[in-house]
């Protein structure tokens, strides 16, 4: 009886999940994709397998798409290269400090996402200073960053700038400072060590970071409305006006489930590239 009991533990610590999974993603991800075959709008909903929604969504929305995922890969490269050296420096140089600072990353998260995002709408407004800065140093032709590709591409990088320092500060917090020290009685110099120590040891933490930026990123559409205007419109707006302002859902389920394939396919493709790397720094962890 003990033997089935030991054999039943798993399935039990993964019922709970599994139950939330299926009941909030699996069932409403079936009832959306039914609805992106539908043809219609409110109220006289039609389900007729209309798949040209997935050839339109694609024709007709395609620039607001590349926009989206240019735009997440800006941010998330603009967040890796400040999280780096930050996480670097609380792992290894903070000291006494550490807690203060990693508070200071996770601080921004006690204030809602939409109230940073329209902070960030008046930090760059035209008569700020640092829009008037930014103009001296030549960096706002016209006096203007508001409404620009620009002002997204740094609220993007902003508000999801934590989601890739947490996981890399988790990785290097965990590298063996006796290893980087051996590197050094080798006779490798500071930056051969970095190279060929610590990095590859904390490769998992890039991986996860780049995830959890680009994914969330890619398919965000606050930022885009207050910081960017109408010339730079995410696919992350045009599925929320297919939504709630032209009542069009068939179109909006389908673009959505166009969103979700490229993002796969771009996850799929970049951990074929640099998650098998990754894994194999954390198992020589």
């Amino acid at each position: 009886m003990s033997t089935v009991r030991r054999r039943l533990v798993p399935y039990f610590l993964l019922g709970p999940g599994t139950i939330w999974l299926v009941v909030f993603f699996v069932v409403p991800l079936y009832y959306m994709f039914k609805l992106s075959l539908e043809t219609g709008l409110v109220g006289s909903l039609e389900f007729s397998w209309h798949w040209a929604n997935y050839s339109d969504a694609l024709s007709l929305y395609h620039s607001q798409l590349i926009r989206s995922f240019v735009y997440a890969g800006i941010a998330t490269l603009v967040s890796l290269l400040l999280a780096y050296p930050l996480a670097y420096a609380i792992a290894f140089k903070a000291g006494r400090w550490r807690n203060l600072m990693l508070f200071a990353v996770v601080a921004p998260f006690f204030t809602t996402y939409l109230i940073r995002t329209i902070a960030w709408e008046t930090i760059l407004g035209d008569q700020s200073p640092v829009t008037e800065f930014m103009n001296a140093i030549g960096l706002a032709p016209g006096g203007k960053v508001l409404a620009t590709g620009f002002a997204v591409i740094a609220g993007l990088t902003y508000n999801f700038l934590p989601f890739m320092i947490l996981p890399i500060y988790a990785s290097l917090e965990r590298v063996d400072v006796r290893l980087i020290e051996a590197a050094k009685d080798l006779y490798a110099s500071a930056t051969q060590s970095f190279l060929r120590v610590t990095l590859p040891l904390s490769a998992p933490g890039i991986v996860a970071g780049v995830l959890l930026t680009f994914i969330p990123a890619a398919g965000d559409y606050v930022n885009a409305q207050f910081l960017g205007g109408v010339g730079n419109r995410m696919i992350g707006n045009v599925i929320q006006s297919l939504y709630l302002s032209q009542s069009n859902y068939p179109s909006a389920a389908a673009l959505s489930f166009v969103l979700m394939a490229l993002i796969m396919i771009a996850v799929v493709i970049y951990i074929r590239f640099a998650g098998s790397e990754a894994l194999m720094g954390e198992e020589a962890q």
